[in-house]
């Protein structure tokens, strides 16, 4: 009951607060990117709770506790890609004058193709990403109140769809600077009290792990995805009714939903593919992915995602063009690795602790719950209910901050990029959009969120990383260039994830390259942009259209402007203006 409420009152919060963008929703710019005029620490601010999404709040402790301490490897991936946004995207895009990423691939190649493209990329990257936030958003609510799953899905989609509706951008960069603050008061203080609370006996276990490989006390598992059990010793559990079921030695299929009690001192069956809690491999400081061996290309294939894909990630770059300039966009960049980097000292707590409080989660597929599973087994009085609750707030703020930045990005892609519509078009496409959202996580129960969410890093790392790097800083690049090169990330990282969900079982390193192509369709990307872009020639303007996003504003108009220009208006920038352009070019190109 308790944990209803907190998940409503954040809910009800969200949209109080979105309210006050309803009054300044007057054109498309207020809409999309909040008229450009969000202060730097608010939209710092603002991004952090964009980013800290249910991946992070609940997904980086159930890794820990599912693949063990080498998925603490996630979050330095994800600081590694803000430092690069930093010093690679951030100002140049502000700069650029644009709306969406699609938008800022037009202006700078004059390519209405290229700009489609990008728009369908935008809808891949959001539908991989935004099926997690609301299935997760089910789950949690389920498991903490025993509402069914849909429930939960349905109430994070309604949030998110009214709350963009009435306030567009605006609303959405109150909601998620207030629920940056508050995700990192209820991660970090819950965090200290099970410290606290659980005792000496526990911290000495959480940091000399053990493997888990008999249940300590009676345990019941609710199985919430198909799971192969190997059994290694016969055993006897119970149904949930008390009905004896033996399970002899071999393999056994368990169907989602399933329920079933182990008692006390019972063997541990082995999950197929993962490794138990607390043994070698747990322990190792390298990602073990899938128990497919090889952990140092393992990591590396996270860290390329993750680092790459921030840098593209839409809904994240789009946060930069509500900066007033360029140097607003760069102070945003500085001052969100300092937020992130504090959060992320406590996801490893949460992973040990449940590794030592909760093992028995990654038998039933159910380790992003972790989090929210912890304070009833530290207390199940008052104080354990209570910071469940907390916990509860903090997880449904994840999941609306994140879906509110990642709907406005597709709903951009729709209405801005694809069918270009005026402010009503977008409203309507923000329900429409969330509406469809809704129905595929509805079937999406059975699926891995940090997996979803990591595929969502990969294609953003394979297209538009790519294409925001060599548009910003190679005045060389074509269209005909940056529609192959986005092309073949594309199909080449999809193809990988098809391959991963339809096609045969795959062992060693090609299941790895699989599962995270990012090592290799990212260089085939960049590959082949440059390769086709060498065999054409870059347009005239190439040289100014590059200077107009390394100037600064007062300099120099925006690539925006520049569009205009070459639609025929006359040009803003004078014959010395496009002397120094040229001289600008060269340098940043040595």
């Amino acid at each position: 009951m308790a944990a209803g409420f907190a998940a409503a009152s954040v809910i009800l919060i969200t949209l109080l607060i979105g309210l006050r963008g309803v009054a300044a929703m007057r054109t498309t710019s207020d809409f999309l990117v909040a008229s450009r005029r969000v202060t730097p620490l608010l939209n710092s601010a603002a991004v952090s709770g964009e980013y800290l999404s249910a991946a992070s709040f609940l997904g980086i402790a159930g890794l820990v506790l599912k693949d063990g301490v080498g998925a603490l490897w996630y979050p330095v991936g994800f600081a590694a890609g803000y430092i690069a946004m930093l010093v690679l995207v951030a100002a140049p895009m502000r700069r650029s004058g644009a709306l969406t990423v699609p938008d800022f691939a037009e202006a700078r190649l004059a390519s209405p193709a290229l700009r489609k493209l990008a728009a369908v990329v935008v809808l891949v990257i959001g539908g991989l990403y935004l099926v997690p936030q609301f299935r997760t958003a089910g789950l949690v609510l389920g498991v903490v109140s025993g509402t069914p799953y849909w429930v939960g899905v349905v109430l994070a989609g309604a949030a998110v769809s009214i709350t963009l509706a009435l306030g567009g951008m605006r609303a959405a960069t109150y909601v998620q600077a207030f629920q940056f603050c508050l995700k990192l008061l209820l991660f970090i203080v819950p965090a200290i009290w099970l410290l606290l609370t659980a005792g000496g006996a526990v911290r000495s276990d959480a940091v000399h792990p053990a493997e888990f490989t008999h249940f300590t006390q009676e345990t019941s598992v609710q199985f919430r995805v198909d799971v192969t059990l190997e059994v290694t010793e016969d055993l006897t559990a119970f149904s949930r009714d008390g009905e004896a079921v033996p399970l002899r030695a071999g393999t056994h299929h368990m169907a989602a939903n399933r329920v079933l009690v182990f008692p006390e001192g019972a063997p541990v069956p082995q999950v197929r593919g993962v490794s138990p809690p607390g043994g070698p491999d747990w322990e190792r400081p390298l990602l073990n992915l899938a128990g497919a061996g090889y952990p140092l290309l393992g990591t590396l294939a996270i860290l390329i995602a993750t680092m790459l894909g921030t840098m593209g990630l839409p809904h994240v770059i789009m946060r930069f063009h509500t900066s007033p300039d360029g140097r607003a966009a760069r102070r945003t960049a500085a001052i969100t690795v300092a937020l992130l980097s504090i959060f992320y000292l406590f996801p490893g707590i949460y992973g040990v602790l449940g590794r030592v409080l909760v093992p028995q989660l990654y038998l039933a597929g159910a380790t992003d719950t972790a989090v929210v599973a912890l304070p009833t087994q530290v207390d199940s009085g008052w104080q354990g209910t209570l910071f469940t609750a907390l916990l509860t707030g903090g997880a449904f703020a994840a999941f609306l901050a994140t879906s509110l930045g990642l709907l406005i990005a597709v709903s951009g892609a729709i209405a801005h990029d694809l069918a270009p519509g005026g402010l009503g078009r977008l409203r309507i496409t923000v329900i429409a959009s969330a509406a469809v959202v809704v129905v595929l996580a509805l079937f999406s129960a059975h699926l891995d969120a940090g997996l979803l969410v990591s595929w969502g890093f990969t294609v953003a790392a394979s297209t538009f990383s790519p294409l925001l790097v060599l548009g910003i800083w190679w005045p060389r690049l074509t269209a005909a260039g940056a529609i192959a090169g986005v092309l073949a990330g594309l199909l080449a990282s999809s193809g990988a994830i098809a391959l991963t969900l339809f096609g045969p079982p795959l062992d060693g390193w090609q299941a790895i390259l699989a599962a995270q192509p990012a090592p290799w369709t990212v260089p085939l990307a960049v590959l082949t942009m440059v390769l086709v872009s060498l065999r054409g020639r870059p347009p005239a303007w190439a040289m100014a259209a590059m200077l107009r996003l390394h100037l600064d504003e007062d300099r120099t108009p925006s690539l925006g402007d520049r569009a205009l220009d070459r639609r025929g208006h006359r040009s803003a920038a004078s014959p010395r203006r496009l002397l120094t352009v040229r001289r600008r070019v060269r340098r940043l190109n040595r």
